[in-house]
């Protein structure tokens, strides 16, 4: 009932001060949007692509159409320089897409990522250079145990949850993301993914791991379970704080679109020369159970 009067509360301040409000949303330069990983015993991948206007209608075509060709992009860690290539990938419904990746003709300088250590990040496209940096934290942060138990409340006794014991180790500035993987199929992560440790420092805590989910599709109420019989992969990634900001900041932006209420909020990206997206690097444990 509070929660009711509330919201008549706040629509009755919105009408009493409604106005006409005319936007005139210009058409704005492309933005560069840059999606770059590194993660520990893998080799990088870096996918660019453009952004677009406000009101373009969102299809595969506009989508397939985005991508950002012949760039020069290089990737540096100590005495390695590689050059990234750039290779085509099937989207389905006949639709392409592009990534950059470790050139398999000059494997002399490619490298995968390793705990503790500094990565740079050039980009050279349109005559713009842009560059950034990573760093993948060593692996200090991972469950001491993860075990399924009944879903409470729950009249389906075949739904699971997933929980989780950790210790976070002492001083503050412990960033993970976690990510799941259902029975073989893609790791998606959790609709808040991303956690600090300014609370939990230092301590042992019990948690639930909700399932990873594919902002793609509408969400049922059934996203916070597993299913008995799922075989159920969890990845918790350190990450170094830059990386935490960014998924911290892309995913309350993302949560509050279309909420009238939502306070304005800037995607924090670690990309220089004004491009969108950011260069993050992951420490990553993995870790395998099956729901009984």
């Amino acid at each position: 009932m509070k929660q009711c009067l509330l919201i008549a509360v706040l629509m009755i301040g919105i009408s009493s001060c409604e106005k006409n409000i005319n936007f005139n949303l210009k058409n704005a330069d492309d933005l560069l949007v840059v999606d770059a990983q590194i993660e520990s015993g893998k080799y990088p991948t870096v996918v660019l692509t453009n952004s677009f206007d406000y009101y373009s209608k969102i299809d595969p075509q506009l989508l397939a159409g985005l991508f950002v060709h012949n760039a020069n992009i290089v990737l540096r860690s100590g005495p390695l320089n590689h050059k990234l290539k750039e290779y085509a990938f099937p989207l389905g419904g006949g639709y392409v897409g592009y990534a950059y990746l470790i050139d398999s003709s000059n494997m002399s300088t490619a490298f995968t990522g390793q705990f503790g250590k500094q990565y740079y990040l050039d980009i050279d496209v349109a005559g713009k250079h842009y560059s950034s940096t990573t760093f993948i934290p060593p692996l200090t942060k991972y469950p001491d145990s993860i075990w399924f138990k009944t879903a409470p409340l729950n009249p389906d006794s075949n739904k699971r949850v997933l929980m989780s014991k950790v210790t976070d180790p002492p001083g503050l500035g412990n960033y993970i993301r976690y990510f799941t993987s259902k029975n073989g199929e893609s790791f998606l992560p959790g609709q808040n993914s991303v956690f600090d440790d300014a609370v939990i420092d230092g301590t042992t805590y019990t948690v639930q791991v909700e399932p990873g989910i594919d902002i793609n599709n509408r969400i049922s109420p059934d996203s916070n379970f597993f299913q008995r019989g799922d075989t159920v992969t969890l990845k918790i990634s350190n990450i170094d704080k830059a990386t935490y900001t960014f998924w911290n900041t892309w995913e309350f932006a993302q949560g509050a679109i279309g909420n009238p209420f939502s306070q304005p909020n800037k995607v924090i990206g670690n990309i220089s020369n004004g491009a969108l997206g950011a260069f993050c690097g992951y420490a990553s444990w993995y870790k395998t159970i099956i729901a009984r």
